[in-house]
């Protein structure tokens, strides 16, 4: 798949070391094997995309959403055993960073956008792990659009939205104009300023009543 250049914004955070006990995770020790295996599940029950990966762009460990994630990116089979250069990109610059704050534990954030309109938010940051000599990558793969959509979901149950209704709110909120709604949906502009009428004011009515419950 074609890319379009990442968009490269980094956010720098301070954060807490993460720390784990086991010193590899693809061959753990026996006594922290249940250690480890519930940590792979916790990380497989994941909704975004989590890897795992070393200084030298091997994974060391990938969930099922992260490995789906990245297919979005190899360009040839080549590539396969390896992170993606655009996520290994936001990566580097993580490794880079330690050069202008050594004594800080940073998070790298940066949204990579593909020629058919998938944007990935991708963060990145350092995971310790006890008794090892070598630090780890620790990197989140979110889908902004399906993250979106989701939101939409669950704002069409939450205000009590007709099918139609969740149609055009989930447009909204994925950012299409009232034009691009209409032509989507085969509908007349009016059409979609009425149904957003009613969805804002669904969505005023159960602000108004989530505020009466808080006074009384």
């Amino acid at each position: 798949m074609s890319m379009l250049a990442p968009k490269l914004q980094p956010h720098l955070k301070t954060v807490e070391s993460l720390n784990f006990s086991d010193k590899q995770l693809k061959v753990p020790h026996s006594q922290h094997s249940k250690h480890l295996y519930l940590l792979q599940a916790i990380i497989e029950g994941f909704v975004d995309g989590v890897l795992i990966v070393n200084e030298k762009r091997e994974w060391i460990h990938a969930n099922k959403r992260a490995r789906w994630i990245c297919q979005h990116f190899y360009s040839d089979q080549l590539e396969r055993n390896s992170v993606p250069q655009p996520i290994w990109h936001i990566c580097e610059s993580l490794i880079d960073s330690r050069k202008l704050f050594p004594d800080q534990k940073m998070i790298i954030e940066a949204d990579i956008e593909t020629n058919n309109a998938d944007v990935f938010r991708v963060r990145v940051r350092w995971l310790q792990l006890d008794a090892s000599d070598s630090a780890y990558l620790l990197v989140t793969i979110e889908d902004r659009n399906q993250s979106t959509k989701n939101t939409a979901i669950a704002e069409a149950q939450k205000y009590n939205l007709t099918a139609r209704e969740a149609e055009v709110w989930s447009l909204r909120r994925a950012n299409y104009s009232y034009k691009e709604i209409a032509t989507k949906l085969y509908i007349t502009t009016n059409t979609v300023k009425k149904h957003l009428k009613n969805v804002y004011a669904k969505q005023q009515e159960i602000a108004w009543s989530e505020a009466e419950r808080e006074i009384g």
